[in-house]
């Protein structure tokens, strides 16, 4: 079960999250603000916001860009606005899901679940370190390292690389990283374009000479170690971490 703040300001929608996530035997903590939810967000902490955007104080996608700038926690959005190119900006802009309002709390705990294990929440220890030749990925402290250096990534370079971490060797189809890393089901070709770009810049390789990332044409991505690759240890990207 995970920790949720609730931030929306009509005391009847709140009402009504806060006793089905209760019920579902979640941990709920509201507030009707975006400074609220921001305060929250950076002195309590939680494993995912439900935010609306009709927020009195601050609208809810600029709450979305501050939460950024503060933590990785999963962000659902709760909307009534269904205009696709607000979605997509939305999703852009950092948010992991989004529901149109209304919705039924079983829709809701779906698209919860879905994000809260791609997020890695509940899982256990050994689950949340990837290993994949020289690369170590630390889901839970969204850690990468490289031969024992460690990678400074963005989080959507670090959500990419951990989802075909996840799946050493195997060919994963565009279409599915649209929908899983960036929670589109549309476009996005010159996105993961950009973006596989910049990751292999920060593994040190190129798509002319890959040795982690290799683009299968026609068909997708996979992640793989190369023949000479070594195997860092826990400890080793341990003391990475703490240079």
């Amino acid at each position: 079960m995970a920790t949720v703040l609730v931030v929306e300001d009509d005391p009847f929608v709140r009402s009504a999250l806060i006793r089905h996530l209760s019920d579902a035997g979640h941990a709920v903590r509201s507030v009707g603000t975006a400074l609220e939810a921001l305060r929250e967000v950076a002195q309590v902490g939680c494993d995912l916001v439900i935010l609306d955007l009709g927020l009195p104080d601050l609208d809810g996608s600029e709450a979305l860009k501050m939460i950024r700038g503060l933590t990785n926690v999963p962000v659902i959005i709760s909307t009534a606005r269904d205009e696709e190119a607000e979605i997509v900006r939305l999703l852009n802009d950092g948010a992991d899901d989004y529901l149109i309002k209304p919705f039924s709390g079983e829709h809701l705990s779906a698209r919860m679940a879905a994000v809260l294990r791609r997020a890695g929440a509940g899982a256990s220890p050994a689950a949340q370190l990837l290993r994949v030749g020289g690369l170590y990925i630390d889901l839970q402290r969204r850690e990468a390292a490289l031969d024992g250096a460690r990678l400074d990534l963005t989080r959507r370079e670090f959500d990419l690389l951990a989802f075909l971490a996840a799946r050493p060797g195997v060919v994963v189809p565009r279409k599915e990283l649209l929908a899983e890393v960036w929670r589109q089901t549309y476009g996005g070709d010159q996105t993961i374009d950009v973006h596989l770009s910049w990751l292999r810049r920060k593994l040190g390789e190129t798509a002319s000479n890959p040795r982690y990332l290799h683009t299968v044409r026609g068909v997708g991505v996979k992640l793989e170690a190369p023949p000479d690759a070594g195997s860092p240890t826990p400890a080793d990207a341990g003391r990475e971490r703490h240079r």
